[in-house]
């Protein structure tokens, strides 16, 4: 009996050694609206399967409902999205609209044209543009005839949202995600501290400035991302849904907050606004670093840890 008392501690050991889950870093990408996505999360080899299962769903379920020849606009993600845009849209005085799509598309930036359109050409089509055109029926977007929807700048963060959200749910305590710029990052980085987040300068390469958070999103809107000149002019894909025409007076802004399809959202917001630090003002746990068309940089809103590189 005495044999067997010695004997079983060393075999208790053994399996509660062979229970012990390791946990370690974590990467992969995925290809999300034409965009490479990193994931990073801290977590066992078996729940990273689990994870990268998850947010291949996520953004899959997300491309099909909000890619530019998406038909279904009764689904209740559908609509929770549009009140959400809905809501910026009012907030902004119009300045985030995802009904510039006709816009987007005479501009040439749907399909890489690159054309410069007439002035009545724009004409044309500003009364296609207002989401108070937009109809919510039956559970259901209508839309006028000629009007198209651009989820653009919004939908990367609203799915990066709910994948970050399912993966906190999963019980991954630090994890990161970052598709083209749009980001949510939680807990600690690899060198357990904050996550540093590089800010690109608009028109030389590399950083002008890191941020250091988490718990939080993170967008950047810029002229620099897609855009074409004519005759030393610089047109880019922001519009000014009043106007037609490129948004002038910025080359960047960055937003940081809870939600990164609200930063999303508002990084376009104030862009394309005269008076940013007004829109700011009615979402408080936002913060935003602006560049202007100078190349001054302002921070507005909630401060957040930022530090200036150069």
């Amino acid at each position: 009996m005495a044999k067997k008392l010695r004997i079983f501690p060393f075999l208790l050991f053994c399996f509660l050694a062979s229970c012990t889950v390791k946990e370690s870093w974590h990467s992969t990408t995925f290809i999300f609206f034409d965009t490479v996505c990193e994931v990073k999360v801290f977590c066992s080899s078996s729940k990273f399967k689990a994870a990268q299962d998850e947010v291949f769903q996520t953004f899959s379920d997300i491309e099909h409902y909000f890619s530019p020849d998406a038909k279904d606009s009764s689904s209740p993600v559908v609509l929770d999205l549009f009140r959400k845009a809905m809501d910026i849209y009012r907030s902004s005085d119009g300045c985030f609209d995802i009904t510039v799509a006709p816009l987007s598309r005479i501009w040439g930036f749907l399909n890489h044209s690159n054309y410069v359109p007439s002035q009545q050409e724009i004409k044309s089509i500003l009364n296609r543009i207002s989401m108070e055109k937009i109809e919510e029926k039956n559970g259901a977007l209508i839309l006028l005839p000629g009007m198209e929807l651009d989820w653009g700048g919004i939908a990367k963060g609203f799915g990066i949202d709910l994948a970050s959200q399912s993966l906190m749910k999963m019980e991954i305590p630090n994890g990161f995600i970052n598709a083209g710029g749009d980001l949510f990052c939680w807990g600690l980085n690899p060198d357990n501290k904050p996550w540093q987040i590089g800010i690109k300068h608009p028109r030389k390469s590399g950083f002008f400035g890191v941020l250091s958070i988490t718990e939080v999103g993170a967008t950047t809107t810029g002229d620099y991302q897609r855009f074409f000149e004519v005759n030393g002019i610089r047109y880019h894909h922001v519009f000014n849904p009043k106007t037609g025409y490129p948004a002038r007076g910025k080359q960047s802004v960055t937003v940081i907050g809870p939600e990164t399809a609200i930063c999303d959202a508002l990084s376009t917001a104030l862009f394309v606004s005269e008076e940013p630090e007004a829109i700011l003002q009615k979402y408080p746990q936002y913060g935003a670093i602006i560049v202007d068309s100078e190349g001054n940089i302002s921070i507005i809103g909630k401060d957040y840890d930022f530090r200036f590189i150069y």
